[in-house]
């Protein structure tokens, strides 16, 4: 059996989706064709991106290229992170553990609530008046 000549992984936080291809390379993040710094400026931390690569080991060893859709900065950079850690499991399956640990592998389901009829927001009321 040949190796693939990328891996793939989905990564999904609130409504964020990217997905994620690794290809062997010096270590460079490209989202949707820019890179990290110029995707993301200075509002999301490269550390937290780069989080799956360390738990495994792999850092500087894969270039990752990167399309997101959706959401704001901090749901696309935890999207980048969760289909990071789905593609180094396709890398290896004996990385699972050191990810799972390092809760990379569960997709955070915390959403934004719904607002509801009546209501301001999600749980604010309008002010109660006695008289």
């Amino acid at each position: 059996m040949s190796t693939p000549a990328f891996y793939y992984g989905t990564g999904r936080r609130k409504t964020a989706v990217a997905r994620v291809r690794l290809l062997p390379g010096e270590g460079e993040i490209v989202v949707n064709g820019r890179t990290m710094d110029q995707h993301f400026g200075n509002a999301v931390n490269e550390t937290d991106v780069r989080m799956p690569f360390r738990v495994t080991g792999t850092d500087g060893r894969f270039n990752t290229l990167v399309k997101v859709e959706g959401g704001g900065v901090t749901g696309q950079a935890g999207a980048i992170r969760h289909g990071i850690a789905r593609a180094l499991l396709q890398l290896d399956e004996m990385n699972r553990l050191a990810l799972r640990q390092a809760g990379l592998l569960t997709r955070d389901p915390r959403m934004k609530e719904r607002k509801k009829y009546g209501l301001k927001r999600a749980r604010k009321a309008p002010q109660y008046t006695k008289r």
